[in-house]
């Protein structure tokens, strides 16, 4: 039997990147403890199977050296830095992915004779926080009074999406790597990252995360596109981003969302605080924690009190059970965006995309689901 001669400490660091560990591939690769041993090589086609277990680019294998990997954007993150020595392969695959839809769009639009956005990279870090936003907020048609006319987060979310869709931002939201269900994301790692672009900007949030914070996520990363930076980034209402750009799209984000003005106006300092939260969540259709900095913004807690009460509703959050399920075609269509998917799908039926190509940027392999995908969008 013909033996492929792997070294012992790129195995290691396959399992280590991909969070798993000898036991849980030991049914499929029983002689795995021997590999790592230096024991034994495997066959070529079980360094195959161990390659697709640990989501490994089969190559980095037969490297002398493990790689150091990088994120290939601008990472702005700090937060996460505590937790993650090395950026995991789902976070990678995420990121490679919407490139690749990226770059294919860009040239859909190219083709099309489409003209460069002029929101991107239209303000600068040194412009006025409530001026930009609201700026955004005329461009996007978000109108504070017609989200507190919703009736879920879900309901707002949706039309947010949609109208960063309208004006031209490729909107991606998913909670896992490209269609495979068993590679969830994971919110602690990243909520979301920009791909700015003058004819294809792309915004992916991590579906994982509750509706609520993906919100603020949304606004957050359009922040980025206003300002023409691509980055993975720390999108949190409350803390203070060590980081300069980081710091001014929160600021953007939350004045978007809920107008501080507006906050002053529907604050009732004499009520219970934790009611207040709920009742302005609802209200706005944004989370407690972004409620919470905005009360602060307003005066009406200080720095201490702030954090007090974000440790507290953080605690909360993070024990209510995340919901799941929806319409295939709907879910899908959010994944890859809908302007995206449109576009793939006439392209691919004017025939200048192949079908096999179409089938890996949207993620499934079947013509049913292309043809079903295309009715739920209207294209066909």
């Amino acid at each position: 039997m013909n033996r492929v001669p792997v070294k012992p400490e790129l195995i290691q660091w396959a399992l280590d990147r991909s969070g798993k560990y000898p036991d849980m591939l030991a049914k499929k690769l029983p002689k795995i403890e021997e590999w790592l041993a230096g024991e034994l090589s495997p066959t070529l086609k079980q360094l195959e199977t161990f390659a697709k277990a640990t989501y490994t680019p089969i190559g980095f294998l037969f490297l002398p050296e493990p790689p150091d990997e990088q994120v290939p954007i601008p990472d702005f993150r700090t937060m996460a830095a505590e937790y993650f020595d090395r950026p995991s392969p789902d976070l990678l695959d995420t990121i490679y992915i919407c490139q690749q839809r990226q770059e294919w769009y860009r040239d859909f639009e190219r083709s099309m004779g489409g003209d460069p956005l002029p929101f991107v990279g239209s303000a600068q870090l040194t412009d006025d926080v409530i001026q930009t936003a609201a700026f955004m907020r005329k461009a996007l048609g978000f109108n504070i009074e017609e989200r507190k006319k919703m009736r879920t987060w879900a309901d707002a979310l949706r039309r947010f999406i949609e109208q960063a869709d309208l004006l031209g931002i490729l909107v991606m939201v998913s909670g896992v790597v490209g269609s495979n269900n068993r590679r969830k994301l994971d919110p602690h790692e990243f909520r979301g990252f920009a791909l700015s672009d003058k004819l294809a900007p792309l915004v992916f949030i991590n579906g994982a995360d509750t509706k609520s914070a993906q919100m603020f996520t949304l606004a957050h990363e359009i922040a980025h596109v206003w300002i023409g930076e691509t980055a993975i980034s720390d999108a949190e209402a409350v803390r203070t981003s060590n980081n300069r750009v980081e710091r001014w799209c929160n600021q953007v984000a939350a004045e978007l969302l809920v107008p501080l003005d507006a906050i002053i106006s529907a604050y009732n300092g004499d009520s219970y605080l934790s009611d207040e939260m709920d009742r302005l969540a609802r209200q706005f259709k944004v989370s407690t924690l972004v409620i919470l900095r905005r009360i602060h913004d307003a005066g009406g807690l200080t720095r201490d009190e702030l954090w007090d009460a974000y440790n507290s509703e953080l605690e909360r959050l993070l024990s209510i059970p995340k919901g799941s399920g929806g319409n295939f075609y709907l879910t899908q269509a959010a994944r890859v965006s809908k302007r995206f998917a449109r576009a793939l799908i006439i392209s691919t039926l004017e025939g200048q995309t192949l079908h096999r190509d179409a089938f890996r940027m949207l993620g499934f392999s079947k013509h049913s689901t292309f043809l079903e995908l295309g009715y739920s969008l209207g294209v066909m």
